[in-house]
């Protein structure tokens, strides 16, 4: 009996998917996949750490499906010649699959795949994923479309699915050998897919059931001081939801969290309803950025404001962006969130802002190459997110006002005791605060007394971050006002890729107080 193939990609739940409830409604048996590509985990934007989640996360969807009837087929492989096995073995007589608004390579793969059914004359019906619209003409209307999707109850779970078999004899011995071949029936490891080493001893588990566990605390209490916690690396990995890296890889959706908070919103206890509003203004933020990389793949390479091309290209300190990477730029906040995202990949938004803005306005290195460490440091990873707040924080979007940190005013305000820099710093830790974040204005003999030689112990400031940000916004001031046609430019980004909030006229200037643009004020807070 011919079959229909549910193809999970970034949605590895059994809940409020819509492939999966299609499929087992035609009455056929359904055959759930999911194929490992080497080429994909051997992208620039690809890390072990992020394997890793995927690999529980696909542990524990095969035994929901499995538990459904169907248990999942997983595969090694390319795609296409995967699904031509599939094909021969079991007669494939429709295709459903989330759209993926991913990286250059995922669009690139999922052209390939629609092209070779069509070829073969299987239907490939691609479903929606959250509230991103493909081929999306204008933005106006857009945050009804958002509601019109997000407000709905998430769709149930199939009750059974009809398990695959093969067509025939005949069919399931010539497809035999490469079956076999790429059939996957203990998931590799991070190194079998040729990945290096990546060490993060505090890791979010991944998984369906981790998912539900943080959605159910953060709606019930937990994050009852979101929205003053979420700042400050030190409760911020209690506060936030940190649902993020399961809406990365769709062992959560966003509908799921939305119908959650507004459940605990009108049954009126636990977390209290402002937060868990503040909470769903980011989940609107999520599908806002989300948009962006859907209507504009290029902005993965290049800036959304071609305006800016050339600013950074030709400019970039190797020196510097090790420095940077490795946290050892000699200020001690920025070295702490360093290396708590390498430990854990994980950290609060306003502190990606920060790194991001450190490395494009103080070190002046191109947001690709930083976005790139970024991206395989971060677990949950979702690159409609990354590559455009990436550009916003780099201030090559021209619909933005530049927000150029202080890196140490922000450890000031952030961490004034300096137990963060003390967990993560350990070379300063007898250094009392406020100086544990100025080292370097202490006397040397003063220093030496709490253990600490600079250029020995710990690093000297690569820079003078004061001096550094000064040229930074001198630099940014002057290439606007020297490149004819900036303004026009941004109105047509602007046009594009518009919250269609509040919005002011686009400029460049910077301001002495760390406030974002007044049409873009909330986009921050999407990771937490």
């Amino acid at each position: 009996m011919p079959h229909a193939l549910v193809w999970f990609k970034r949605d590895l739940r059994t809940v409020d998917h819509a492939p999966l409830l299609a499929a087992a409604a035609s009455g056929r048996p359904v055959l759930p996949v999911y194929v490992i590509e080497p080429s994909l985990w051997q992208q620039d934007d690809a890390s072990a750490r992020q394997w890793a989640v995927f690999r529980e996360s696909l542990l524990e969807l095969r035994d929901a499906l499995a538990t459904l009837g169907a248990p999942l087929q997983v595969l090694h492989g390319d795609v296409v010649e995967a699904f031509g096995a599939l094909h021969c073995a079991f007669g494939l007589v429709e295709v459903h699959a989330h759209e993926e608004t991913g990286n250059a390579w995922t669009f690139a793969r999922d052209r390939r795949v629609g092209a070779w059914l069509r070829e073969t004359g299987i239907p490939f019906f691609e479903h929606p994923n959250g509230s991103t619209v493909r081929r999306l003409r204008r933005r106006d209307g857009w945050a009804r479309h958002w509601e019109g999707h997000n407000g709905e109850a998430p769709l149930p779970a199939p009750v059974a699915l009809a398990p695959a078999r093969p067509s025939n004899a005949a069919s399931a011995d010539a497809a035999g050998p490469v079956f076999a071949d790429l059939r996957c029936d203990a998931l590799p490891e991070a190194r079998d897919l040729g990945l290096p080493d990546d060490p993060c001893p505090g890791r979010q588990p991944g998984g369906r059931a981790s998912a539900l566990r943080l959605l159910g605390s953060f709606v019930d209490g937990r994050g009852a001081t979101y929205s003053r916690g979420m700042s400050s690396p030190i409760s911020a990995p209690k506060v936030c939801s940190r649902l993020s890296v399961h809406f990365a890889t769709g062992t959560l959706s966003i509908r799921e969290a939305v119908a959650a908070s507004r459940a605990a919103q009108w049954a009126g206890r636990g977390t209290p309803a402002r937060a868990l509003q503040s909470f769903e203004s980011r989940l609107h933020w999520q599908g806002h950025f989300m948009q962006k990389l859907e209507s504009e793949p290029a902005i993965e390479f290049r800036n959304t404001h071609r305006g800016f091309d050339g600013l950074r290209e030709g400019d970039f300190d190797d020196e510097a962006f090790e420095a940077w990477r490795t946290g050892t730029t000699g200020w001690p906040f920025v070295d702490a969130c360093l290396r708590m995202l390498a430990a854990t990949g994980w950290i609060n938004f306003r502190m990606r802002a920060m790194l991001v803005a450190v490395a494009s306005y103080h070190l002046w290195l191109h947001w690709r190459e930083t976005g790139l460490h970024l991206a395989r440091q971060f677990t949950d990873y979702e690159p409609g997110i990354h590559w455009p707040q990436v550009q916003m924080q780099s201030g090559v979007t021209g619909i933005n006002i530049p927000r150029i940190y202080n890196p140490v005013k922000q450890g000031l305000d952030q961490d004034p005791e300096g137990t963060f820099v003390r967990r993560w710093v350990p070379e300063l830790a007898a250094v009392p605060a406020p100086w544990i974040h100025l080292p370097w204005q202490l006397p040397p003999a003063q220093l030496a007394k709490h253990g600490v030689v600079l250029g020995r112990d710990y690093p000297k400031p690569i820079r003078d971050h004061e001096q550094a940000a000064r040229e930074a916004k001198a630099r940014l001031t002057a290439w606007w006002r020297d490149h004819p046609g900036m303004r026009e430019l941004a109105r047509g980004v602007l046009l594009k890729h518009g919250s269609r909030m509040k919005q002011t006229r686009p400029r460049l200037e910077g301001r002495k107080k760390e406030s974002p643009a007044p049409h873009e004020a909330t986009q921050g807070s999407l990771f937490d």
